[in-house]
């Protein structure tokens, strides 16, 4: 086979491939000729196109650094003790203050060296006389420190958030950070609004704590035991009482998957542990066979059984009368990880269809008018040639479709603006070559040379007037938002398709009708 029909062959699969692609789209997944293996992935429509949820979040990043503050604070215990400084206690006065009580004034120095090694950005704010000849020192964290913390709340609540929408199944969605504190976010398509807000907003805080087996939670209801506290089962709110100190957090967890029980068949939640939390895991149970051990999720306990024998492996389980579907969102959220704040939701708006159809029918109908505009202005002034460039914009509409559908692209309103502009520009690239070709006929060339010139001469200004307009469309995708990406989306896969249609299908016609034809003159 010789390289022309060699590249013939190319172009038709090129093509075929397109049109497999491009065909869930054009004729719906029910319209599909029966016995079709190919591909069943139609274009996504966009929040503006198909409806879906907008909403504007708040991370609450006052929490965030209380909550560092709290972890502040019992290292700060444990540091005391292995420097021998006598204190009665450490506790988080206010969400960005630590009070230290020291029942030994004289330690004093001895506090002032060990925050300022090992937790520099605390500031001394008050020294106070405290009953029983104790001295209490309130320490506060500086406004730089305060400041990282929240920004980092900020930017891991985005992550979580974006692992959490992905694992939930919505097509490219729109995360964008706002000012400080907020987070705008667009789910396409969405259909159960309340699910998606819970999967979103739940803070999924994982935590593995021991059962207090020497004191009733009945009976600590007036006095809990120091290190201890109150918590509730998930089912019934029955009492028990819980140590403080986590064993294990969720940022410890690898995997978590719903698993169906044989036995009720009931679902639950599987969960497994990095190599590090596998080996804490292991430790924990071996130290306390015969212990229970409460397994806690936002401050609820869902189980709490009790350890007959050292656990290897990094293997759990969650149990909790779940539905399946409690079960996958559960599952969903562990995975994605913990919010490192608790996000509150400030504005919430459901897009309806109805725009969107209405906004889909006049695209198209733009797109139609224009395609029809552009075949016969090119019909018209380049007569046969036209009708080539007519035939490659077709080619070209079907591998736009095609791309978009085959990579999952959303197609949204401005996305649609630019399908319609590609569409005007993608004769520009033949309009170049032919009036090189009229020029070169002029000089007196033979239809063969006059082609081949015409290719050859015109190619330079059509590569680089496209190049600039794609190195302009990827700035805007890499730096745009939802309907400006979709915008620059669509001209660039467009741009890209017309160079194809142009220098590649349509010169292949022109030399199959010079060299296989031989034409002895170009309908141009």
């Amino acid at each position: 086979m010789d390289k022309f029909k060699l590249k013939g062959l190319l172009i038709l699969i090129v093509l075929l491939t397109g049109l497999v692609f491009a065909a869930p789209t054009f004729f719906g997944k029910n319209e599909l000729p029966e016995g079709w293996i190919g591909p069943k992935q139609k274009i996504k429509l966009g929040l503006d196109l198909q409806g879906g949820m907008h909403l504007v979040l708040r991370v609450v990043t006052e929490k965030a650094v209380e909550s560092r503050m709290n972890s502040v604070a019992n290292e700060l215990k444990t540091q005391m003790i292995n420097e021998r400084i006598h204190y009665s206690k450490a506790v988080v006065n206010t969400p960005q203050t630590i009070q230290v009580s020291l029942r030994v004034p004289d330690d004093y120095d001895k506090l002032e060296k060990l925050v300022l090694d090992t937790h520099p950005y605390l500031k001394e704010v008050g020294k106070s006389s405290g009953p029983e000849g104790s001295e209490v020192v309130t320490y506060k964290i500086s406004a730089e420190e305060a400041a990282t913390i929240s920004k980092q709340a900020v930017e891991q609540a985005l992550e979580t958030i974006r692992n959490r929408v992905d694992q939930y199944g919505v097509s490219e969605p729109s995360i964008i950070p706002q000012g400080a504190d907020r987070i705008v976010l667009q789910l396409p398509g969405v259909t159960d609004p309340e699910r998606a807000k819970k999967i979103i907003g739940r803070t999924a805080l994982l935590e593995f704590k021991l059962v207090d087996e020497e004191h009733s939670a009945d009976m600590a209801k007036g006095e809990v035991p120091p290190g201890d506290y109150i918590a509730y089962m998930k089912s019934g709110n029955t009492p028990i009482l819980l140590k403080q100190q986590a064993i294990m957090t969720g940022a410890m967890l690898d995997d978590a998957r719903v698993r169906i029980q044989t036995q009720y068949n009931e679902p639950y939640v599987a969960i497994s542990f990095n190599r590090e939390g596998a080996r804490i895991f292991e430790q924990v149970t071996s130290e306390n066979v015969g212990k229970r051990l409460a397994i806690i999720l936002d401050g609820k306990v869902y189980s709490a059984p009790v350890i007959r024998e050292a656990i290897t492996g990094g293997k759990a389980v969650i149990e909790g009368r779940f539905t399946m579907e409690e079960a996958s969102d559960l599952a969903i959220v562990l995975r994605a990880g913990s919010l490192p704040a608790p996000v509150n939701i400030l504005e919430e708006r459901t897009v309806g269809p109805s725009l969107g159809q209405d906004s889909i029918q006049k695209g198209i109908l733009a797109s139609v008018v224009g395609g029809l505009i552009v075949i016969l202005f090119m019909a018209i002034y380049y007569k046969l040639s036209g009708a080539i460039a007519d035939l490659a914009l077709i080619f070209n509409v079907v591998l736009m479709v095609g791309t978009l559908a085959a990579f999952g692209s959303v197609l949204t309103l401005p996305g649609i603006a630019g399908f319609v502009l590609t569409i005007g520009m993608a004769v520009d690239a033949n309009v170049l070559v032919y009036e090189r070709i009229r020029e070169e006929i002029r000089l007196g060339r033979s239809p063969k040379m006059a082609v081949e010139m015409g290719y050859k001469n015109a190619f330079s200004a059509i590569f680089d007037s496209n190049l600039t307009t794609v190195i302009a469309a990827l700035v805007l995708i890499q730096f745009g938002t939802g309907p400006v990406r979709g915008f620059a989306v669509s001209l660039t896969i467009g741009l890209v398709w017309s160079m194809f249609t142009a220098l590649v299908v349509c010169r292949w016609i022109q030399e199959w009708l010079v060299n296989y034809k031989k034409v002895e003159q170009i309908s141009i």
